[in-house]
């Protein structure tokens, strides 16, 4: 059974750091392209970053752009994201997503990690 467990989250204040984590077991971490996504509450589910399977190509969120940065290591199965120069608006529940197309689309979640931001 796939298991993708996040961590890193907190409470931090409006300019601070965090870096989040994804442990990624029971699947080949390496074929799969990783993302991150948050919910803020009573929001929906938006993106925040991507990397493909390489690790060759990423994309971000434009709110994020230049303050996050999404990295693996597929020696640990593990997905990264650091998050810099945070905002009270960045406060959210960010969920690890696992994601390989085959015969079609395969997607798999985290639990989440809950990040809030103090002003």
């Amino acid at each position: 059974q796939v298991q993708l467990v996040e961590s890193g989250g907190g409470l931090v204040q409006a300019g601070g750091s965090l870096r989040l984590s994804c442990a990624a077991s029971e699947l080949t971490f390496s074929r799969y392209d990783m993302g991150w996504y948050r919910r803020a509450p009573g929001k929906e589910r938006e993106f925040v970053a991507a990397i493909s399977w390489s690790g060759s190509s990423t994309s971000y969120a434009d709110s994020v752009k230049g303050r996050f940065t999404i990295s693996r290591d597929n020696a640990k199965n593990t997905v990264y994201l650091q998050m810099n120069s945070l905002k009270p608006e960045d406060t959210a529940m960010y969920y690890c997503n696992a994601k390989i197309l085959l015969s079609y689309e395969y997607n798999y979640w985290g639990q989440g990690t809950q990040v809030t931001v103090s002003s």
